[in-house]
């Protein structure tokens, strides 16, 4: 989501005393930016750790995933590993990935030249792609399992939870304005009420999603007049919580200080005054906000020890 594309490392400096936050610049594909140089890393989107906590990007604007180390470096050393992210067959671009999610299930099992495995990494595209990255099936590039480019779907983010009926792909659908549910063969599961909020106003569609202590946060921007991009502006935004079923829960964030929110992350308890916060990430103005969990009230804005906001264009 950045056209000086970054990886961003923030630590928070004497917690106790509340004395503010610090970014480092760990990656960038601009020279002289930041402590490391990948050219590959163009208006990157989704971000997630695996297990050895490997850390996997969604490059939206070379169609690519690139994997890195905690301190930023290319992984694995000496022979980094690029994975090609297949676009939708009518797109004449390469692939735009957007969300990302690691799975740990046996499910969502994608198949080429007669080998077969469950995607480790699941991408969706704002093509309408959706893919799966296996190794044992192919090294080099994922898989695409489904391919809704025809119906003008604009993927923006995924989620993964887990139900009685076993795991669920959470894919937010930002052109149609709805949360699409996937079983863990790929098939669409339709319902009533499903990822629903009945008092959203209209022109506000699906954004961000994550799933946060087994619920789904989504959050919401406004649509452009073609419903392919977001307008930012102040209390341009919600955030809702739902259950895996798509149940609606409560509406947890009304505008306030939202700004085309997409980011959701919830903060570790040692992360200074904020620590277990929800923390969401601007769009809109690259601000990142921390609020109650629970009830929503804003708690502040990430600052630097200067009391600046701190702020990373197209965050």
């Amino acid at each position: 989501m950045l056209t000086l594309a970054l990886i961003i490392s923030i630590a928070s400096f004497a917690a106790a005393q509340n004395s503010g936050f610090e970014a480092t610049n760990l990656v960038s594909d601009i020279q002289g930016i930041a402590e490391r140089v990948d050219s590959n890393l163009v208006n990157p989107w989704g971000i997630v750790a695996s297990p050895s906590n490997t850390i996997w990007i969604a490059d939206n604007g070379t169609g690519v995933s690139t994997l890195y180390s905690p301190s930023g470096a290319k992984f694995p050393p000496g022979n980094p590993l690029v994975v090609t992210i297949p676009a939708s067959a009518l797109s004449t671009e390469a692939g735009n990935p957007t969300g990302i999610v690691f799975n740990s299930t046996g499910g969502f099992v994608i198949t080429e030249n007669n080998l077969s495995g469950p995607s480790f990494f699941i991408f969706v595209n704002e093509d309408g792609a959706i893919s799966g990255w296996n190794p044992q099936v192919a090294l080099d590039h994922a898989v695409r399992v489904l391919d809704h480019g025809r119906r003008e779907a604009i993927y923006k983010g995924a989620a993964l939870g887990m139900t009685n009926g076993g795991a669920r792909l959470y894919v937010t659908n930002f052109h149609d304005g709805t949360v699409e549910v996937y079983d863990q063969n790929f098939a669409r599961i339709h319902g009533a009420n499903k990822f629903v909020d009945s008092t959203l106003p209209n022109g506000f569609a699906p954004f961000g999603i994550a799933n946060i202590n087994g619920s789904i946060y989504v959050t919401y921007a406004k649509q452009d007049a073609d419903a392919e991009d977001d307008v930012p502006g102040p209390g341009h935004g919600f955030v809702n919580v739902f259950d895996t079923q798509g149940n609606f829960i409560k509406r947890l964030i009304s505008r306030t200080e939202l700004n085309s929110p997409w980011g959701l992350a919830l903060a570790p308890n040692n992360f200074g005054a904020f620590g277990g916060a929800l923390l969401v990430g601007n769009f809109g103005n690259g601000r990142i906000n921390a609020f109650d969990l629970n009830t929503g009230a804003f708690l502040g804005r990430l600052s630097q020890r200067d009391g600046q906001p701190l702020g990373f264009d197209g965050l």
